[in-house]
């Protein structure tokens, strides 16, 4: 049966979900994931790797990018995978030299392995320092297929508990194009970033729009399906949750630049800021907000990242809200709006999410 925001075209022969067998959370999550999108029993890819946050650039190269590689290779899917999906217990952050600049080697596991199409084709791997251009980046228009786009789209499932996880597929599975688009300025004079929350409301229907440019943060906002903001970053931010009831299918993003550094539980009395001199603030080695809140409130689907991007290389909410209002899925929506891979971004939720066309 196909439920009222999965769409016909949502195809699981083209989703590689990643498990790692060290990590009994990661097992729980690729099983119930499989089971709900009728992944096929070959594109399941199982790894023994460190169960914890952070590894090794060689670590990467052995256990995750070649073993992912390894079960494209032997099933005959690196052409027809669009789609991988990691699970919490597979690594998230490989280690690496950090620059006060864009040359980072420090990233994402996931935004690494959306460069493994383009490496295994090569036969070579693609530099690790700084960032690659997206190719996907801004195709509004475009078909995303292979070879065309030489990437895969990598998202993430994972969040505080199995429980979490578990509600954001159940409710990807009913998603429906309804609700409202929350766009939060900080109203700060930094242009760039609210000029494009500010597009992305134009792009939308007005009926279907709250834009917020007041210095207080929107709290208390029913039937949300996306949401963006400055997070822990505005100033005037100043409670952990926002109060919101979200619809199903609902997805966020925000600019700021640890948000996705842990899937670690904070302490229940624990409030982002951005009071970098009061270690008493700081979580997981940061003050600042965390993308797995928002999936503990509801939200479907979330961006974050694993260390400072910078404002040019976030999401870039004026892309992803409008792609996704019109019936692309999750993860060809937020990834039109990445700029950049082999970075600092990471994409939580089922790629195959999505809302449907409009009704109108």
């Amino acid at each position: 049966m196909i439920l009222a925001g999965a769409l016909a075209w949502a195809q699981p022969e083209r989703v590689l979900v990643v498990v790692n067998d060290q990590s009994a959370l990661s097992k729980a999550i690729g099983d119930y994931y499989a089971i709900q999108r009728a992944i096929p029993a070959k594109n399941i890819c199982h790894l023994k790797t460190a169960d914890r946050e952070k590894i090794t650039r060689g670590v990467y190269q052995r256990d995750i990018a070649g073993g992912v590689a390894n079960c494209l290779r032997k099933n005959g899917l690196i052409e027809s995978i669009y789609y991988i999906v990691t699970t919490r217990g597979v690594p998230l952050v490989v280690d690496g030299p950090v620059h006060e600049t864009t040359n980072a080697e420090y990233a994402s596991v996931d935004s690494e392995l959306t460069l493994l199409y383009s490496d295994m084709k090569k036969q070579h791997m693609h530099a690790t320092m700084g960032v690659v251009p997206n190719p996907f980046f801004g195709k509004r228009d475009a078909v995303f297929s292979h070879p065309e786009f030489p990437i895969y789209l990598v998202t993430r499932l994972a969040a505080y508990d199995f429980e979490t996880v578990k509600a954001m597929i159940d409710r990807a599975l009913h998603a429906t194009n309804e609700g409202k688009f929350v766009f939060d300025l900080r109203d700060s004079g930094d242009s760039s970033g609210d000029d494009w929350l500010r597009n992305a409301a134009i792009l939308l229907p007005k009926d279907r729009v709250i834009l917020d440019d007041t210095t207080k943060p929107v709290y208390g906002i029913s039937d949300v399906i996306g949401y963006a903001s400055w997070g822990s970053n505005d100033a005037n931010h100043d409670r952990r949750y926002l109060g919101f009831h979200w619809l199903p299918g609902a997805i966020m993003t925000e600019y700021v630049s640890s948000d996705a550094r842990t899937f670690e539980r904070p302490p229940e009395n624990w409030v982002p800021s951005r009071d970098w001199k009061n270690l008493a603030r700081w979580f997981a080695g940061e003050p600042q907000s965390l993308s797995a809140d928002y999936l503990q409130e509801g939200a479907t689907g979330a961006s974050g990242h694993v260390l400072e991007p910078y404002l040019a290389f976030n999401p870039r909410p004026d892309v992803i809200f409008p792609a996704y209002y019109s019936g692309r899925n999750l993860a060809e929506s937020y990834y039109l709006g990445l700029p950049g891979l082999s970075w600092q971004n990471v994409i939580l939720g089922d790629p195959l999410c999505s809302l449907g066309k409009p009704a109108r």
